[in-house]
């Protein structure tokens, strides 16, 4: 009987010793791999254990002192400014932490853009200049032959009609039936506001006005036809009794 109480507060000893000693180690270390037997001798058991449980902290503290360091504040700001570390502390790329990059907007140039629109409010005075080229006074539409459904203007004074582009109304459409010179005439005159046909007597080929063929100057009138080889033109004028350029020169 005496011998079982001994026996157990011997135990209860050894496991007191046991904890203090985890206890001073800290949470930390790992708990050491301690083999607790049951000898004879309880003292013996005792030094033995605090033998094995010394050895193992003492590995502990080697394993930790063994680690690599944790990068300091200082190290960790220097890393997310970009800034490198010496060489002889640097990281792997792996360890160091990504970098933050900033992107900034460039500024759209405004000769990029395209010219807008002005808008107009009201009643606007337009400016009356000089003509740059002649003014158009009418037209002749080819409706039959050789470039069907196009047209020739007419200018103001004298225009020469041929197949030729150097005349001032050019039938240039393929129609070798025409004269490359001048085959006709067709004139506006400002002052009484009036056009003339005037067929080219020299040449052989004749022209025909409304199926009849002139042989002096005549007076055009709106959708008159004009036959030239194998080509008919309508005549359309522009100015006349009711509109002449010279009256926005005088308004």
């Amino acid at each position: 009987m005496s011998s079982a109480v001994a026996g157990s507060q011997s135990r209860n000893s050894l496991l007191g010793s046991l904890k203090d000693v985890l206890a001073a180690a800290g949470r930390d270390s790992p708990l050491p791999d301690v083999s607790i037997a049951s000898p004879a001798d309880p003292a013996a058991a005792a030094t033995d254990i605090a033998a094995q449980v010394a050895e193992a902290l003492a590995g502990a503290r080697d394993d930790k002192a063994a680690m690599p360091a944790s990068p300091s504040a200082a190290d960790a700001a220097r890393e997310v400014k970009g800034v490198p570390r010496p060489l002889d502390d640097a990281l792997a790329d792996g360890d160091r932490p990504p970098t933050t990059r900033v992107f900034r907007a460039t500024a759209r140039s405004t000769a990029d853009e395209p010219a807008r629109t002005s808008l107009v409010r009201g009643k606007q005075q337009v400016k009356r200049g000089v003509f740059e080229a002649d003014p158009v006074v009418g037209w002749l539409v080819i409706v039959g032959g050789p470039g069907i459904g196009q047209y020739r203007p007419i200018f103001e004074g004298n225009n020469t009609v041929g197949r030729s582009v150097q005349n001032r109304i050019p039938i240039d459409f393929g129609d070798d039936a025409i004269s490359g010179e001048e085959q006709a005439y067709i004139r506006y005159d400002s002052s009484d506001r009036s056009f003339l046909f005037v067929p080219n007597l020299a040449k052989t080929n004749v022209v025909s006005l409304n199926d009849r063929r002139p042989t002096a100057a005549v007076e055009l009138q709106a959708m008159d036809v004009i036959t030239m080889g194998r080509t008919q033109l309508v005549f359309v004028p522009f100015c006349g009794q009711d509109f002449d350029w010279s009256a926005l020169a005088e308004g």
